[in-house]
């Protein structure tokens, strides 16, 4: 029987305008207690070169860049059951999602989120978006290819390319 794994608490502050999510953190993350701990994921390393003047930050400093861009952080599940670390072993009857009624309540300037792949975005079109649509219509929603290993067949430039004309060169 496979144990039911829960998400970390978003990283924001009130002023943030951009909500970055994922699906739920992989295992190393979970053993970390850290968002995006696995050595190969390119996610903190792509928020570095984005914004960082130095690019080896412990994560207390890599979240703080992220709050002093005014991005938060988060993903879309809050918990479910998902034996390893591939998005497509969640258990779809487990799913919980976050509370983003109550996240966008305390974060009114977020005017867009972006998924970190596909499969973030396809949880939250399927569980959130009937909910918030009517309330937060003005959202945009965009995705991101994911910074996950397991999506190999683009490499980090590219990765940092889409990322940067997403966070950077759009409003």
């Amino acid at each position: 029987m496979s144990t039911v794994i829960q998400s970390f608490n978003a990283i924001y502050q009130r002023d943030a305008t951009r909500l970055i999510l994922g699906s739920m953190p992989g295992q190393a993350s979970l053993d970390a207690n850290q968002y995006y701990a696995h050595p190969r994921n390119a996610f903190w390393p792509i928020i570095e070169a984005l914004y960082a003047k130095q690019h080896t930050l412990d994560y207390t400093a890599r979240c703080q860049l992220l709050r002093d861009h005014q991005i938060a952080l988060w993903d879309v599940l809050q918990a479910c059951i998902r034996p390893g670390s591939l998005d497509t072993s969640i258990d779809k009857h487990s799913i919980v999602t976050n509370d983003f009624a109550t996240l966008l309540h305390h974060c009114p300037h977020i005017h867009t989120i972006h998924f970190n792949g596909s499969k973030a975005e396809q949880l939250f079109v399927k569980h959130v978006s009937p909910t918030l649509a009517t309330t937060h219509p003005h959202i945009n929603l965009q995705r991101l290819p994911s910074t996950s290993p397991a999506h190999a067949a683009m490499g980090f430039e590219k990765k940092l390319m889409v990322w940067r004309e997403a966070l950077i060169h759009t409003p």
